[in-house]
């Protein structure tokens, strides 16, 4: 029998323990990158091609305070700027729902195309859109979710504005990195609440990259020591300003992953004593024969380091498997758009993998060179 064999015949001796061992792996493992992957998509929000180059301007005071509309054309005529259109969140409710089924914000249409070109429309259902008030776009994840189609009613029902939305779908766009929003004409909010009480935020276009910083820094000036000061910034900083609002989230998912890992290692610490007590008498022949303590040892940290190795595969690759070509908007309920599992995360998995397997051959390691010859011999099986 070669050394190999060995090694694979004694870790599968007991089928039922090794099988437990591998899925207690495999399911932590999971859990890990499922953790992992969910802090980062939290912390570090996905963006389309035309982010970098759009600017969120919000009240300097308080997201919930509005801008007043007078502000458009100042900021229109600030050089590098390409369209801007107030954006305003509605958070209707759909259907009676309990949560908002979806973003809803009330635009310009006709500076649409500009701010999210990378979103695709059918023949004809911008140009609807823009023409017809009481009509909306909405993301293609939403119609699928709920079924609707071009033509259909979307009644909203208000939560934070005192009216209800009654739209009419013109179109469903998609090829954004988030098809689950919906948008309508701000006008139409403006008429229904009986005049144009503010916006809630300004979106930007800058013309060039080159020129956000520059624009950045002119809107804020604009209407500095104004009685609507304003706060100007990247979409990637606006979108993680919102995270902060969590608190620590890293943190706490970070405390949780080195719960795991730790409870997993405690497991197959355990599992491995256990598998090596039970062959004692075997080791001790080994050593009788001549076998040094560093090749029992590698033979103990081998099969260890095997059964970890056979889990991690399954844990990770399953994982990667389900987030990279799984429907990740249909199992999160559209609460996430996509579960990237990067080269960062296998590779951290794959090192606690590692260390689970190193970690739990030590105590039966340390037994075993301390057992004397003649002690295990005598052990019985």
């Amino acid at each position: 029998m070669t050394t190999a064999g060995f090694i694979f015949k004694n870790a599968l001796r007991n089928k039922r323990r090794a099988l437990l061992s591998i899925l207690s792996v495999a399911v932590s493992l999971f859990l890990l990158v499922t953790l992992l992957v969910g802090v980062r998509e939290m912390t570090v929000p996905p963006e389309d091609v035309g982010a970098a180059a759009r600017i969120v301007v919000r009240n300097k005071i308080s997201i919930a305070t509005l801008l007043p509309p007078r502000q458009r054309p100042i900021i229109e005529a600030i050089p590098g700027i390409e369209a801007v259109t107030p954006f305003t969140w509605f958070g209707g409710s759909y259907k009676e729902e309990g949560a908002m089924a979806f973003g809803q914000f009330a635009i310009d249409p006709s500076k649409f195309p500009h701010l999210m070109g990378e979103a695709k429309l059918g023949p004809g259902e911008l140009e609807t859109f823009i023409k017809d008030r009481t009509t909306c776009i909405i993301g293609r994840a939403s119609a699928e979710k709920y079924k609707l189609k071009v033509g259909d009613r979307l009644p909203l029902q208000g939560t934070m504005w005192p009216v209800d939305l009654d739209l009419r779908i013109a179109g469903i766009y998609s090829g954004s990195v988030d098809d689950r929003n919906v948008f309508f004409h701000h006008k139409y909010l403006d008429e229904l609440l009986g005049s144009s009480v503010g916006v809630g935020t300004w979106w930007v276009k800058a013309k060039t990259l080159e020129d956000v910083p520059l624009v950045v820094e002119r809107i804020n000036k604009a209407f500095a020591n104004s009685a609507a000061e304003v706060r100007a910034e990247t979409e990637r900083a606006f979108q993680l300003s919102f995270v902060s609002m969590w608190g620590n989230i890293k943190l706490l998912v970070q405390s949780i992953c080195s719960a795991v890992v730790f409870t997993l290692a405690l497991v197959t610490a355990s599992t491995m004593s256990m598998a090596i007590r039970e062959r004692f008498r075997e080791m001790a022949v080994l050593k009788a024969l001549g076998y040094r303590r560093r090749e029992l040892f590698a033979f103990i940290l081998a099969e260890s380091f095997g059964l970890a190795a056979v889990g991690a595969l399954i844990g990770v690759g399953g994982a990667y498997a389900i987030f990279t070509y799984g429907d990740v908007a249909a199992m999160t309920n559209n609460v996430f758009i996509m579960f990237e599992v990067t080269p960062r995360i296998i590779g951290i998995s794959a090192l606690v993998a590692a260390g689970l397997g190193i970690v739990s051959a030590i105590a039966p390691s340390i037994a075993v060179a301390r057992m004397s010859v003649v002690k295990g011999l005598k052990t019985l099986d």
